[in-house]
């Protein structure tokens, strides 16, 4: 496909021009600049681009989504406009990651080490709920619980219990994994560190209050220097902390020790001394550390409950949009690990499903079918708990339903803090976020979801609709200066001019195939495993359909292979993608992985080449599970049908387990 140099042009100077731009490179879907000054950028400019499907800054770059078998072209067309040099997806990253301040900085850290154990986290978190179902007095009988009734069931409970408790009681393993692996390290090391922090042998964290208050602390005595022998169940400042020094302990010892005595010094002499100073010093001070900001926490909720639920409860979403919301899991887990409960949690709930609820109501404002299919399937997104499809895909973009999310939010945290409506694990937010919450406070909690479900909706359909009548009335009073031409809706949404056409004229675009047309294409599964739809893949571009209709596919196995007779049009270099064209002439993308561009192939098999014809079920590429999933990389692989084939009438989407070259997950309706 030709480009329009003219466009490209266009994006050039949306983004702030040639002199605005320090670094660029793409990947198989988008652009992505390292700007010098992100606030030059024409976000308006780049929606009205016919090339563009969409646009987002994420982690200090500008992301400009082309789509696949485009944005090379584009790319190249760029770089010949603008004279600059081509860099690498490190190069970018790394000069975006200059431009971030400490605080940036040190969120994004905190992201990238409790993001990849929240899996873990949000699984005991659901369990733990069930568990408050059958434990929990009041809920189904007047004070007795369900396992006081029916005692057979007690025990089944108290496996559910085991099960669920298990990540909060080795939580420290789970950080010290994530985190030293993050700063560097070895990650099987954190994990022993970890567990040193929460061995059997130390007094457990939760006793502590009780052992001080008896004066049974226990203690070791290193030549008179008295050291109390505590675990750090559900702590998360020391871990951290120890994990960082162990990190950089190993990399230095690593450059320093030779090859032949590395498995004898480096992992000992590093546990050693980084074991020892977590009980002596690192220990101490930050447990001291948390107990100080968890107290000032309580004392604010104590003391100005209404306040705080009003701030954190209307801001949520704010937080979400910065990346600053994962800051505030360490602090659930800290309040949950030393006060048995968070107040934080619950007000999260009610803000993601305050945003999906806004995002709901649009569908009853907009116009544009496929902008109302969006807001749709975002904000079942959003009331299951995942916020950023309707955030960034309907709520900001409008802006007002955004804020009357957060206006609804606001008050349902007002609700919760005044009612002290606490969770007892960091579960699923959203509608699912009840079984979090301590069940006597349900009635209140379920008060709260009713509230951000209505406030948030009525407000932006009754805003919108005058807001639509305004506009509509402005437009009528607008003088016609020509007539128009005869306009078309295309499938994604955008009016344009036609022409007359003859009705007999028929070409390959046309899904005509030799002398058989065409009218449905059915689309096997590529791999096995769990298909879901595009909303849930944790990329803004897949999951607001800004490339192209599509299914996601959660796999089980670890080989791809092709889902119908097609022509390979072209394999991504870093081999983690493929574009195929089927006979037809449309083409289907399929991308193994999220962001794993990043890996350059390792990890990857690809066993076709650009030009070369493959059977249904032949294999395309195979995958190593583990290096991507060590890099901390989703593995769920959407499978896309990119925008911009005028043949395509429309797409089913068909979701649930699948196997490859069995079950059909996308039916293409074609035109003609």
């Amino acid at each position: 496909m030709a480009i329009d140099k003219k466009q490209v042009e266009e994006i050039v100077r949306a983004v702030g021009g040639k002199e605005n731009i320090e670094a660029a490179t793409h990947c198989v879907t988008r652009l992505r600049f390292a700007l010098y000054d992100e606030s030059k950028v024409d976000t308006e400019s780049l929606d009205q681009n016919d090339l563009v499907k969409g646009q987002f800054s994420s982690q200090g770059q500008f992301q400009v989504v082309i789509g696949p078998g485009l944005v090379d072209k584009v790319y190249d067309e760029m770089i010949q406009i603008t004279g600059g040099d081509r860099s690498s997806k490190d190069d970018v990253k790394a000069v975006a990651g200059k431009k971030q301040n400490p605080i940036q900085r040190a969120i994004k850290t905190l992201s990238d080490i409790f993001i990849p154990i929240l899996p873990a986290i949000i699984t005991a978190g659901l369990l733990l709920g069930i568990n408050n179902i059958l434990t929990g007095p009041g809920i189904f009988f007047d004070g007795k619980s369900l396992v006081d009734v029916y005692p057979a069931w007690k025990d089944l409970a108290s496996i559910i219990n085991t099960i669920a408790s298990t990540a909060f009681t080795f939580l420290p393993a789970l950080i010290g994994w994530a985190a030293v692996k993050r700063f560097g390290g070895s990650p099987l090391l954190g994990i022993v560190l970890g567990l040193i922090l929460v061995h059997p042998d130390l007094l457990s964290a939760y006793g502590y209050a009780d052992a001080v208050n008896n004066g049974t602390v226990p203690t070791w005595n290193l030549f008179g220097w008295e050291i109390e022998k505590i675990g750090y169940q559900g702590q998360v400042l020391p871990v951290l902390v120890s994990a960082y020094l162990l990190a950089k302990m190993e990399i230095f010892l690593n450059k320093r020790v030779h090859d032949s005595i590395k498995l004898l010094v480096v992992a000992p002499v590093t546990l050693l001394i980084t074991g020892f100073l977590a009980f002596t010093i690192i220990g101490p001070v930050t447990f001291a550390i948390a107990n100080a900001i968890t107290s000032g926490l309580i004392y604010v909720y104590d003391s100005y409950a209404a306040l705080g639920g009003l701030i954190y409860g209307g801001l949520y979403a704010l937080l979400v949009i910065t990346g600053m919301h994962h800051t505030f899991l360490a602090v659930d887990v800290q309040l949950i690990g030393s006060q048995g409960g968070t107040f934080l949690w619950p007000m999260l709930a009610l803000s993601n499903i305050a945003q999906g609820s806004a995002a709901l109501a649009m569908m009853l404002v907009l116009r544009e079918k496929k902008m109302r299919g969006l807001a749709a399937t975002s904000s079942v997104s959003a009331f299951l708990g995942v916020t950023e499809p309707a955030i960034f895909g309907v709520n900001i973009r409008y802006r007002y339903p955004f804020i009357f999310g957060m206006i609804g939010s606001a008050i349902g945290g007002v609700l919760l803090t005044m009612n002290n409506v606490q969770a007892t694990s960091i579960g699923v937010g959203g509608v699912p976020g009840f079984l979090s919450i301590f069940p006597d406070k349900w009635g209140v909690f379920f008060i709260g979801m009713a509230i951000v479900l209505v406030v948030p909706f009525v407000l932006t359909v009754l805003f919108g609709r005058a807001k639509l009548r305004k506009e509509d009335r402005s437009a009528s009073n607008e003088t016609v200066a020509e007539p128009k031409a005869a306009t078309s809706q295309s499938a994604s949404g955008v009016t344009s001019s036609t022409a007359k056409t003859d009705p007999n004229q028929r070409t390959r675009s046309a899904a005509q195939v030799g002398d058989e047309a065409v009218n449905t294409l059915e689309i096997m599964a590529p791999l096995t495993g769990q298909a879901v739809s595009l909303e849930q893949v944790p990329d803004p571009a897949f999951a607001e359909k800004q490339m192209g209709e599509g299914v996601a596919i959660e796999p089980s196995g670890n080989v791809v292979v092709a889902p119908f007779d097609a022509q390979v049009a072209h394999v991504i270099k870093s081999k983690h993608a493929v574009i195929l064209e089927h006979a037809s002439g449309l083409q289907v993308l399929i991308h193994v992985g999220i962001n794993t561009v990043s890996l350059k192939g390792e990890g990857f098999n690809m066993h076709v080449e650009a030009g070369e014809h493959v059977k249904a079920g032949q294999k395309l590429l195979e995958f190593d599970r583990k290096v991507i999933e060590d890099a901390g990389h989703p593995l769920i692989t959407p499978i896309i049908i990119p925008d911009g084939q005028d043949m395509v009438e429309r797409v089913e989407v068909t979701t649930g387990d699948v196997r490859s070259n069995q079950n059909g997950v996308l039916k293409v309706h074609l035109k003609g």
